[in-house]
């Protein structure tokens, strides 16, 4: 298995194709996979995008979409005319495109089959996926739960295309559409390990929901959340009550059984609003009664750690593994906005993977799991990393 990155800012589209196309062919001749990312800049031509790779660099699985900045080399091209292609040999590999509208979807309560059938993959080959889609035209929420409902085990990684001013793109083989969602399965001699950093720290005690209404937190540990709250700003450092003015986030215990829960162990979700006269908060998801919950908050030098710390994490998890090549979704609200300098994230990645393919962009939500089950994030750094591993007709 070989995999290559290759990235171009040159304005002109045919320009940038055909430089793409040579730094690949320099190492893969004919690749199998591939993974395009292409900046809003482009917008107006890309009805002749896929044609012109066609014509400079054939693929025969290829997957991409638009994005509001693109990564690849090293580099994170936000606001500005670039394309990055993430191309593989994967010789001992099976791959399946697949592409979905909001019409296709089986009811959530249908049975697996009809899951199998939409995707067209087998479950017994426990495939990993990677999965672009459009928010503005489709559930993705829902479909996530319908797939791992079908592919219970199976890592899915992906993000929401960006970047479009009318409408945002997607590309799988030769065809464009500004609707849906495309994937690729891939399984055989070759894996996908998913690293989900969310960028935020703990703050306070955990707590355990009481009572609540849909996405309403009503109680926190019989108190009203609000008084929670309250009691724990008035602890906190002057720099963290300014933080938590515009950066507090909740987070959700994921594992109802872990003792004492850990990074990683918690899925991070917006606090949308509070109502002062019963001290309920208001949160981006829905809660039960009885799960655990944890305050956040979101800044700079706490994303930057989060990510150092779950890529460390890996490290240990996978001692001896090295990466052949890395999927890179960032958050729209990362970037040179949320450090303040460029390429923050894919330094990390480098430092902590060592030098490997990469390519990616800068998406509006991102796709992965936590715990068994994959959400739709935002705010997140997500990686999936591709390894090869031995298929049952190895020697």
């Amino acid at each position: 298995m070989k995999w290559v990155s290759a990235v171009s800012t040159q304005v002109s589209l045919e320009m940038a194709i055909r430089d793409i196309a040579q730094q690949v062919q320099r190492a893969i001749p004919t690749p199998d996979l591939g993974f395009l990312f292409v900046s809003g800049s482009f917008a107006s031509e890309y009805p002749r995008l896929l044609p012109l790779l066609q014509q400079y660099l054939p693929i025969q699985h290829l997957i991409g979409c638009s994005g509001g900045g693109i990564i690849g080399g090293g580099w994170e091209l936000e606001d500005k005319p670039a394309i990055a292609l993430l191309a593989g040999s994967l010789p001992t590999a099976q791959l399946k495109l697949f592409y979905c509208t909001s019409p296709d979807l089986p009811d959530l309560d249908s049975a697996p089959q009809k899951w199998y059938e939409l995707i067209g993959v087998d479950p017994a080959v426990q495939p990993s996926f990677v999965l672009l889609g459009d928010v503005f035209t489709f559930p993705i929420t829902d479909f996530l739960q319908g797939m791992d409902f079908a592919y219970a085990g199976c890592v899915k990684v992906g993000g929401l295309a960006s970047g479009g001013s009318a409408y945002n793109a997607l590309f799988m083989g030769d065809q464009l559409y500004r609707q849906g969602l495309v994937g690729v399965a891939v399984w055989g001699g070759v894996t996908i390990n998913a690293v989900v950093a969310q960028g935020c720290r703990p703050i306070g005690e955990i707590m355990q929901v009481s009572q609540c209404d849909r996405n309403l937190i009503l109680g926190v540990d019989n108190q009203p959340p609000l008084v929670t709250l309250q009691k724990l700003v008035e602890q906190l450092s002057e720099s963290d009550r300014q933080l938590v003015q515009h950066s507090l986030f909740i987070g959700v215990v994921m594992d109802e059984f872990k003792a004492v829960p850990t990074q990683g162990d918690f899925l991070i979700r917006n606090i949308i609003g509070v109502d002062p006269r019963s001290g309920a908060i208001a949160i981006g998801d829905r809660i039960r009664a009885g799960q655990r919950v944890q305050l956040h908050l979101r800044d700079a030098k706490a994303s930057s750690a989060d990510l150092y710390a779950n890529l460390q994490n890996y490290r240990q998890r996978f001692p001896e593994v090295v990466p052949s090549a890395v999927l890179l979704f960032s958050c729209l609200g990362r970037g040179e906005k949320l450090y303040g300098k460029p390429n923050h994230d894919s330094l990390v990645l480098a430092e902590c993977l060592g030098d490997c393919p990469i390519a990616g962009f800068f998406c509006n939500g991102e796709i992965g799991p936590v715990g068994s089950t994959t959400f739709l994030h935002g705010y997140t750094c997500l990686l999936g990393i591709f390894r090869q591993v031995a298929i049952a007709n190895d020697p």
